[in-house]
């Protein structure tokens, strides 16, 4: 049984120009920077994973702006946001939903859970059980949520942010490997600069800037933009390379476990939204190898003398990059 779309955008959406998209593009892009000083690369990788139909996972130390960069995010766009503050007692039906049965009717009635909007901020997501967490698998990979037999579509767009801590373990679940395939890259925000953080001293010192914050584009807009995206032309060469980049993570001494077939569709859907951001209707080999480690370093495992080496996997990755002969990628 399939129900219908909960408040989804199912209609045609008309095409965009370049222009109209760059436009659109810089406005969320210096939205977002009024929030996040200095971090224009990370912001423009977290736009590109938007755009590209994709998860993104922001993994750093505390404090640094993971929560408040999906925030930013999310508000930037004057869309559907739910926020889940993942802790080891939310339960799968929090995320997904739940029926229950009216008593007047004597019929059951779903009610939708936080997963049911456009944006959608997991904080902390390495807290809940191993339970909880795999409730998302279905919602990131197929767009829509099972309940006692009935399915119901996510929204459109749909994006799951998601934020964790790699330094502390105590009472946290490690992300499993099917979790972790689905969210198309991993970028860590880092500290700021010297001029950054005194910039942030006097912007965040006075008021939150999250609250003045206000949209700059709709779900439309990004809907568009998104289909922008889908058009980008990427040849034959360029698919190869993406290709052997990923099978030459499977060959490498240092990995147990590879980036995934689904690694290499999503290596390609961002590198033709980076490729729009830089006036490009065409994707060159350097979007891949800039994409690559954000993209491919979080899916691999390392094996155990890689370990001890202390080797992390996104050098392997990158040295990967820097061994693999490129591929050409002219237009036809």
């Amino acid at each position: 049984m399939t129900a219908p779309s909960i408040g989804s955008t199912t209609h045609p959406t008309p095409a965009m120009d370049a222009a109209e998209f760059r436009a659109a593009a810089d406005a969320i892009v210096t939205n977002i920077e009024r929030v996040i000083e200095g971090k224009t690369t990370v912001v423009r990788l977290a736009l590109s994973v938007l755009l590209a139909e994709g998860h993104l996972l922001v993994e750093d130390v505390p404090g640094v702006g993971k929560t408040m960069l999906a925030k930013a995010l999310a508000t930037s766009i004057d869309c559907s946001v739910r926020r889940i503050q993942f802790t080891p007692d939310l339960l799968p039906s929090d995320v997904t939903g739940v029926s229950i049965f009216n008593q007047d009717t004597h019929e059951f009635s779903f009610k939708p859970g936080a997963v049911f909007a456009n944006i959608v901020v997991g904080d902390e997501i390495n807290r809940a059980s191993p339970k909880t967490q795999s409730a998302l698998l279905e919602c990131m990979e197929e767009r829509q949520v099972t309940v006692d037999g009935a399915t119901y579509r996510l929204q459109t767009p749909f994006m799951v942010m998601a934020t964790q801590n790699p330094i502390e373990m105590e009472g946290t679940y490690p992300l499993p490997e099917a979790q972790r395939d689905r969210f198309t890259a991993r970028v860590a925000i880092g500290y700021p600069d010297r001029a950054a953080e005194l910039a942030m001293l006097d912007v965040h010192g006075a008021a939150d800037p999250l609250a003045e914050l206000q949209p700059v584009v709709d779900a439309a807009t990004i809907a568009r933009m998104i289909g922008a995206v889908r058009s980008i032309h990427v040849s034959d060469a360029i698919k190869e390379y993406a290709v052997a980049l990923v099978t030459a993570t499977r060959q490498a001494p240092d990995l147990r476990l590879g980036a995934s077939p689904r690694a290499a569709l999503q290596l390609l859907r961002t590198a033709r939204a980076v490729a729009s951001f830089d006036n490009r209707d065409y994707v060159l080999p350097d979007d891949l190898q800039q994409l690559a480690v954000p993209v491919l370093a979080h899916r691999v495992i390392p094996t155990s003398d890689a370990q001890l080496a202390r080797r992390t996997t996104d050098a392997i990755v990158a040295d990967i990059v820097h061994r693999l002969p490129v591929i050409s990628g002219k237009r036809r």
